[in-house]
């Protein structure tokens, strides 16, 4: 038998708990103390015996989480070990607790365990479950995250009639043939439900199933593609009346109230979500004046201007690329495409607000739901813009010649700008560079939050100029360092002082330099990511106006 079937697992952990053997079991002579009552110190011997079991620092206390039978049997065993044959052990056991063992199949030998009412195989390798090895007495049965990919064998059969308790959390199922399986013929005793986390899609095919679940009470459906939806949890509220937990929240009459009507209007409408990513506050960014040198040419005239730029998932319904000044679309699946969102363009200020709110309609909810899985890449740019004078043909090869020299920030501007008119300016490409970006998880979305609310740090940056001044001053203690060099031969004496001084003057410029990086701030932006939910009955009326007139 390979012990990757269940009951090999169950009967070896059955084996670890040393039933015929020290302190368990029979013959063991053990030596008592004579004196006294002996009835008392035969009682003492059996106290000390038990305490073996449970003691957290006794070599003999054994893992006896798998079962909540497993402790009382050892117990047994010390007091009347002669009851302890294989039948009454296995009847016995009314709850086992299979947890990540690496089980991969249920088999026959599991229905020797014929009292057996709870059996958790969570994160186990399961991909079928045969109900013809599940004993009839099982009312809890929990396979949450095994490799379930369809109902087929679960359903098929007879399954066990008295189960009021169904985990499927965290298996790939969600198939149409799946949602069939989920009815009061296969499960009419039915209490509680579990199907989190998986990839159910059309949520009114689901609830017309689960509708004819005449017993069921609780409901766990989060994490499911559907659940993104702006008609969730609101549809499943108004379909299931009987219903009274959804994903461990208690449903309240008031509940009741403003979702009443949502499940006769379902017909009208097709699931989609509508998350709103919402672009704030910018702080941080270094003035590009900080450094500007004052002998640099009057152009050309230099501007910098930042924005915030992300891709999201937009729905398209004719299947085809779409095109918008500010956005590039690359296709994502048949009707789904990637959209890069920009926000405005703002010129540098120590506080910069893009308020900039986009709500983005999908209705490939299980791209959405991989899309938030792997989260949100948002990204800093900058555009750098060159403006220049008007300039006749027979000028403008001069000044491609001199786009290399060192650049004026357009914050400073002529001293005889009263005295002079202001020329026309021709601006050139703009030169576009990210100067950052960050991931923000969204995971928390697919499992049941309605909103990310971040402050996003992008770190420390540094404008051209300083990169610029940096590079110069490098430069110059280089020429420094060669002039000081030839100067070694022919003033042996002043080599040593010399040498101390290029030191020092490199040493303080440094130190002005790491000062003027200490004092700036990390550049932080503002986002929020929402998910938008139909509150009441009338707001999604209200949505489907537009779609039905």
């Amino acid at each position: 038998m390979s012990s990757s079937t269940l009951s090999a697992v169950i009967e070896k952990l059955i084996h670890s708990l040393c039933l015929n053997d020290f302190p368990c079991g029979n013959g063991f002579n053990l030596q008592r103390n004579t004196k006294g009552n002996a009835e008392r110190a035969e009682m003492e011997s059996t106290d000390a015996l038990l305490d073996l079991l449970s003691c957290p620092h006794s070599p003999w206390r054994h893992d006896v989480m798998w079962s909540p039978q497993a402790l009382p049997l050892r117990q047994l065993a010390v007091l009347t070990p002669e009851r302890l044959h294989a039948p009454f052990i296995y009847n016995y056991f009314t709850s086992l607790r299979i947890v990540d063992r690496d089980v991969t199949a249920i088999d026959g030998g599991l229905l020797k365990f014929s009292k057996l009412e709870e059996l958790v195989l969570s994160a186990n390798k399961i991909s079928e479950v045969p109900t013809a090895n599940l004993p009839g007495t099982l009312k809890i049965l929990e396979l949450r995250a095994n490799r379930l990919s369809s109902l087929d064998s679960l359903a098929s059969g007879a399954p066990p009639p008295h189960l009021q308790y169904l985990g499927l959390g965290s298996n790939t199922l969600g198939s149409h043939n799946d949602v069939t399986h989920l009815t009061g013929r296969h499960w009419p005793q039915l209490v509680c439900l579990d199907l989190s986390d998986c990839g159910f899609q059309d949520q009114p095919a689901l609830l017309n199933s689960l509708s004819t679940l005449p017993c069921l009470r609780t409901l766990l459906l989060e994490g499911n593609p559907f659940a993104l939806a702006s008609s969730y949890p609101g549809l499943t509220v108004d379909s299931l009346p009987q219903l009274s937990c959804l994903d461990t929240s208690w449903i309240s009459p008031e509940e009741r109230i403003r979702f009443r009507g949502l499940a006769k209007m379902s017909g009208e409408f097709v699931s989609t979500a509508s998350p709103t990513v919402s672009v704030g506050r910018m702080t941080g960014i270094p003035d590009p004046r900080m450094i500007v040198d004052d002998k640099a040419p009057d152009f050309p005239v230099v501007s910098y201007r930042y924005f915030i730029t992300y891709e999201f998932l937009r729905h398209q319904t004719p299947a085809h690329s779409v095109t918008y000044p500010s956005h590039t679309f690359e296709v994502f699946s048949i009707s789904t495409t990637v959209l890069r969102h920009s926000t405005s363009k703002l010129s540098w200020s120590e506080s910069m607000d893009f308020g900039d709110t986009q709500t983005h309609t999908v209705s490939a909810l299980g791209d959405l739901k991989k899309f938030l899985n792997r989260g949100l890449r948002l990204c800093l740019e900058e555009e750098k813009v060159l403006s220049w004078p008007a300039a006749s043909e027979e000028k403008k090869g001069r000044r491609e010649k001199d786009v290399s020299v060192s650049c004026k920030s357009d914050f400073t501007k002529s001293k005889d700008k009263n005295k002079k008119s202001v020329p026309e300016l021709v601006q050139d490409a703009p030169i576009r560079r990210i100067l950052g970006s960050v991931h923000i998880p969204l995971q928390s979305l697919v499992r049941g939050g309605q909103q990310v609310k971040v402050l996003c740090d992008f770190g420390v940056l540094h404008t051209d100029s300083e990169v610029e001044a940096t590079q110069t001053h490098q430069k110059d203690l280089g020429r420094k360092n060669k002039e000081d060099k030839k100067k070694e031969d022919k003033e042996t004496k002043g080599r040593q002082h010399n040498a101390a001084s290029s030191k020092d003057k490199e040493k303080k410029a440094f130190e002005v330099h790491d000062s003027i990086t200490s004092q700036q701030e990390p550049v932080i932006v503002e986002l929020i990511v929402e998910l938008k939910k139909w509150q009441t009955a009338s707001e999604a009326h209200h949505f489907l106006l537009p779609q039905t007139s």
